[in-house]
């Protein structure tokens, strides 16, 4: 079936430093600060329609606190109620208004320990694209010129379970699955449209780890440009500029001012709900990341096993 998510909406995630996060997130990656309220900090990108899709919270330990996705209908958000009450699965409803500007979400329990939210309604930003004979932009991109918010890597223990869930009550296609020798996942990619993924659930002895949030860019050419601002801000990078063997994506790894792994991210294939899974096997792991160093680098020793 066809999902009823339309999309990745927005990512909360916990910083040490709330101003040192602004800076990053607003004046090196260019995200527009949309409002502060209730000691959170909410930003978008230039080319996002939504009100908000990054918040920030100030915490005494870093990491991802919801991603939440946007569903196509609140008929399609009560499916997916009773599809969770039938299999048992925990959830909860969060008021509206509990983000401004945002309606009522289905909070969900995954057993990687994550917390994914699905909502209907969000407002519009004051400042999203143009649509009146419109412009390529409204204001000249800033930073590292992001584009959205377009997905997630989550670390966890329980990722077949976590995947059932997504493929089985909302239609994700598994795009691209890593196996080990006896043929177990350690890594599966999925997507909610036409996109080479929207999340991915990578095998760790954990619960509800962030492994990176990523943003997108418009090309390869933008991937050089954040890497140059990068070096010239003393950014930290994990790696990159690359490539990815699985989803193809042009990339570079590189955290925050608190150590949350953020990624920009360009091309990718195409993906259609008809089209094969995928598969990688771990002897070609290496590849699979980072297509061109075709190695696990040392900061993902030991993620996936």
């Amino acid at each position: 079936m066809l999902s009823p998510v339309l999309r990745p909406g927005f990512i909360q995630l916990r910083v040490l430093d709330i101003e040192a996060a602004i800076v990053h997130y607003r004046d090196h990656m260019g995200l527009d600060l949309v409002s502060r309220h209730d000691g959170r900090v909410y930003l978008k990108a230039y080319d996002e329609f939504d009100r908000h899709s990054v918040v920030l919270r100030e915490a005494d330990n870093v990491g991802v606190d919801v991603m939440a996705f946007k569903m196509a209908s609140q008929e399609s958000v009560e499916e997916l109620r009773r599809n969770l009450d039938r299999r048992g699965i925990v959830h909860e409803v969060i008021e509206p208004e509990e983000q401004p500007g945002v309606g009522e979400r289905l909070r969900v329990h995954m057993p990687t320990g994550h917390l994914f939210d699905f909502y209907a309604t969000m407002a519009l930003s004051d400042n999203g694209p143009m649509t009146d004979n419109p412009e390529l932009w409204r204001d000249d991109p800033k930073g590292m010129r992001i584009i959205r918010f377009d997905h997630c890597a989550l670390l966890g223990d329980e990722i077949d379970a976590a995947a059932e869930i997504l493929i089985e009550c909302l239609g994700f296609s598994v795009t691209e699955r890593v196996v080990d020798p006896d043929g177990e996942n350690i890594a599966i990619f999925l997507s909610c449209s036409n996109k080479a993924h929207d999340v991915a659930f990578l095998k760790a002895p954990v619960k509800g780890k962030l492994h990176h949030a990523s943003f997108l860019l418009e090309s390869w050419a933008d991937i050089g440009h954040a890497a140059d601002l990068m070096a010239r801000r003393d950014i930290k990078i994990d790696i990159g500029p690359t490539r990815h063997g699985i989803t193809r994506g042009q990339t570079i790894y590189f955290f925050d001012p608190s150590g949350n792994r953020n990624e920009t991210f360009s091309g990718g294939y195409h993906f259609y709900p008809d089209n094969p899974t995928r598969v990688w096997t771990t002897d070609k792991f290496g590849k699979g990341l980072f297509y061109y160093e075709q190695e696990v680098v040392e900061s993902f020793v030991g993620v996936y096993t």
